[in-house]
């Protein structure tokens, strides 16, 4: 198995400005206490392909609601390989757990952008039978899975990317 990534937080104060713009009812104290206990991505056998992402606080969405989770994780990754993310499949089954934008897509420039590449997840209960979902804190929610791509022959992008979602197309 090639070893081309590598998952660390992002900065503390990173963390304290996106968690507090998430979740504006926490205090300080609380978000540093919060820092310190993430864990990173994990995966839970030797067969796993994807790495779990953990929820810092305790969840509960009810059907149709939706929550921006900043995740205090960013991903070093080599500039071949891109980093693809999804609900982690019990719960998508059981829920129908989704991610707003369907797939997140965490390009290996990503890492460099004014945000330290923080990496978010918004999510939505798209449950039509009811079921509220709850989390607590520390608890798999996602799962990130490290796939090689290839470019066209005749590619010539020479952009630098500077942000999050879209930025890539401010570029073209």
């Amino acid at each position: 198995m090639r070893r081309i990534a590598r998952f660390m937080k992002v900065s503390r104060e990173q963390f304290l400005s996106d968690f507090k713009d998430s979740f504006p009812e926490y205090g300080e104290e609380q978000i540093v206490k919060i820092y310190e206990e993430l864990k990173l991505p994990a995966r839970a056998t030797s067969g796993s392909a994807g790495y779990d992402f953990f929820t810092p606080v305790a969840l509960e969405l009810k059907p149709g609601e939706t929550i921006k989770i900043p995740t205090g994780i960013r991903a070093s990754m080599q500039p071949e390989w891109v980093l693809h993310l999804y609900p982690r499949s019990g719960l998508g089954f059981k829920f129908r757990l989704q991610l707003n934008n369907t797939v997140g897509i965490i390009d290996s420039d990503y890492f460099n952008s004014d945000n330290e590449g923080h990496i978010f997840a918004k999510i939505t209960n798209d449950s039509n039978e009811g079921k509220v979902l709850k989390l607590q804190a520390g608890e798999g929610f996602m799962q990130g899975i490290f796939l090689e791509y290839g470019i066209t022959e005749d590619d010539d992008a020479d952009g630098v990317r500077n942000g999050g979602f879209g930025s890539t197309t401010q570029n073209v």
